[in-house]
């Protein structure tokens, strides 16, 4: 097992294992190799199984785009109705998730259509998030990309004001959404995870702990 160990200005141990199976521990400035061996002893039960879980989602999230697959929208499930038809599109109906395609065997038009809808659909729900918050922070954002990224949900470039956003995320809640993006934001005032940058958060958003959880779960 391999983990990314992470030394700052915090007051204990965290552990933590991304959806991509990455271990990453952050521990205090002065932590010895020898207390970061313990307690990795400790918690290496509930990080095998939580590596087994993602690993297992993983193969889950899989997609054949046939009829009857669930696809994430919005925290909510929605069956997949897959059309033969000469005008390609995707939309949501009647608690259904339309794909009409002109091949229903050509699983790359289906892919590239799906995740073109839900790009499209992120940019709006994303930018509902950025009007919302931007003004908070009252800093310009000079750029926003989006595009599917494996490890993160988003990241910010606070020196040029650059944020990026995983389309992926419009899966998820509102409040999700919501989350991941004032964090962002938010590092354009703090740069880094320093108390001072979470304390920003509460103050602005007083129940992030609980959209950040939500999100991870």
């Amino acid at each position: 097992m391999q983990v990314h160990i992470i030394k700052k200005d915090v007051k204990s141990i965290n552990i933590k294992v991304k959806p991509n199976c990455e271990v990453i521990l952050t521990a205090p400035t002065k932590t010895s190799k020898e207390h970061i061996a313990v307690v990795l002893k400790k918690r290496e039960k509930w990080i095998d199984k939580k590596i087994a879980y993602f690993k297992e989602h993983q193969q889950k999230e899989s997609k054949e785009y046939v009829s009857g697959e669930n696809f994430l929208y919005l925290g909510r499930n929605y069956r997949l109705k897959v059309i033969e038809s000469t005008h390609e599109c995707v939309k949501l109906q009647r608690g259904y998730l339309y794909l009409s395609v002109r091949d229903k065997d050509d699983f790359r038009r289906k892919e590239k259509l799906v995740k073109s809808w839900y790009t499209d659909k992120a940019k709006i729900h994303f930018q509902k998030a950025l009007k919302k918050y931007q003004p908070v922070v009252g800093i310009a954002i000079k750029n926003v990309s989006i595009r599917e990224m494996k490890t993160r949900w988003g990241s910010c470039n606070a020196s040029k004001s650059y944020i990026n956003l995983n389309s992926l995320l419009i899966q998820k809640p509102t409040r999700c959404i919501e989350y991941v993006v004032f964090h962002e934001l938010a590092h354009l005032v703090h740069p880094n995870h320093s108390r001072l940058f979470y304390n920003y958060l509460s103050i602005h958003m007083s129940d992030w702990k609980s959209r950040k959880e939500k999100l991870e779960n």
